[in-house]
């Protein structure tokens, strides 16, 4: 599966998911809820980008 980053450096990457955030390991961006942000500076998805 893709990674995505924050312009902050963050990488979402669906293998490990968002735990802390409630979203599950394997769990695609494209899936991710509207309201998800970055956990580390909370920026919204649209701030995401393809690595």
């Amino acid at each position: 599966m893709q990674t995505f980053a924050c312009l902050c450096g963050y990488v979402f990457d669906p293998a490990l998911g968002d735990p802390d955030g409630g979203i599950a390991p394997g769990t695609a961006f494209a899936d991710l809820p509207a309201d998800w942000v970055c956990p580390v500076c909370g920026l919204g998805k649209e701030y995401f980008s393809e690595e």
